[in-house]
């Protein structure tokens, strides 16, 4: 199986008001029609075809079979795609946490805003050095975005931002936070 975007992934990936995770996202991008499951697994992670799933019943993806190679019979495509389905449901998925992917993600998001304040945001964000230094920037970024952009927009990339946040730093932001943006 090939799984390809739908226009409703197209448009949720370019107007980014869609309720994806970033790794939906990122498996989106890559659902091009060319990459079959193990292609796709071996990119994104073991999880990949339990999120395949989610996003072909969430109307994101479609399936596309395999192409058939002269040798093939067209039948070989679907015990290919049953095997992947099943083993990556079963089997529970832990995601990595990381400072250094949260900073990362909010640098790119400050990079992207056309704002003078966020420039100076991303100066001193990119400028840090210690944990307790970037969960500081981290926060006033957090807390600006607001203004910057729209109050759904900002909740979308604090929410996201908390995916990636180790859990002993995204507990400091989660009652901080919640009174700064509206939902």
């Amino acid at each position: 199986m090939q799984p390809r975007k739908t226009d409703l992934a197209r448009t949720a990936l370019q107007a980014h008001r869609a309720p994806l995770d970033m790794r939906q996202r990122r498996l989106l991008i890559l659902c091009d029609g060319q990459r079959d499951l193990p292609q796709l697994t071996a990119l994104v992670g073991a999880e990949a075809s339990a999120m395949v799933i989610e996003l072909i019943q969430a109307g994101y993806l479609v399936s596309a079979p395999a192409v058939a190679t002269p040798a093939s019979s067209p039948t070989a495509p679907a015990p290919v795609a049953a095997a992947p389905v099943s083993t990556g449901v079963a089997a529970p998925v832990e995601r990595r946490r990381s400072l250094v992917a949260a900073r990362i993600y909010l640098l790119g998001i400050l990079e992207l805003q056309r704002h003078p304040r966020a420039a100076a945001l991303f100066h001193a964000l990119q400028q840090v050095r210690s944990d307790a230094d970037v969960i500081t920037g981290l926060h006033t970024a957090l807390e600006a975005l607001p203004a910057l952009t729209s109050p759904g927009y900002a909740e979308r990339v604090r929410q996201r931002l908390l995916e990636v946040l180790p859990e002993a730093h995204a507990a400091g932001f989660a009652p901080s936070m919640a009174g700064a943006v509206p939902v």
